[in-house]
């Protein structure tokens, strides 16, 4: 992992409050994906063992934003990325540590593009989360926006 990716991961749990609470790990963060593991943890448990649905949600977000920082932290300067929108299907009992893999689903130069001629861009974010036995647990898209600071 190079400086620059352990950064992402460090500025998430330093900022971002529910990433600590979570003790969420920021293990691959690059421009084109980005992967989370949210550990087993008793405290964040449901009603059958497994994490909550509300922190399976926070994990995929966590690695979505992992990912849009890393694909956008040079736009940082004049645009905020935000969250508009999520949708997430629950497939499988997820047990045990979770892992979120979330992936851009427009290049990103598109993105800028867009951003450069004064729109306000709209993309998807992929996110597949998966037991340790690699079984999907969980698919979620999250729609992201850069708006410009100006």
């Amino acid at each position: 992992m190079s400086a620059d990716q352990l950064s992402v991961g460090e500025l998430l749990v330093a900022t971002v409050p529910m990433a600590r609470t979570l003790h969420l790990e920021f293990v691959e963060i690059t421009p084109e994906r980005a992967v989370v593991v949210l550990p087993d943890q008793s405290a964040f448990h449901h009603h059958v063992g497994g994490p909550h649905a509300g922190a399976v949600f926070a994990l995929g977000e966590s690695a979505g934003g992992a990912l849009v920082l890393s694909a956008f932290g040079d736009q940082l300067a004049r645009a905020v990325p935000l969250a508009v929108g999520a949708e997430i299907a629950y497939r499988r009992l997820a047990m045990g540590a979770v892992t979120a893999t979330a992936t851009l689903g427009r290049p990103a130069a598109d993105v800028v593009a867009q951003l450069d001629a004064g729109e306000r861009p709209e993309f998807p974010v992929t996110i597949e989360i998966r037991r340790a036995d690699g079984a999907l647990t969980g698919e979620m898209t999250a729609t992201w926006t850069l708006r410009s600071n100006g």
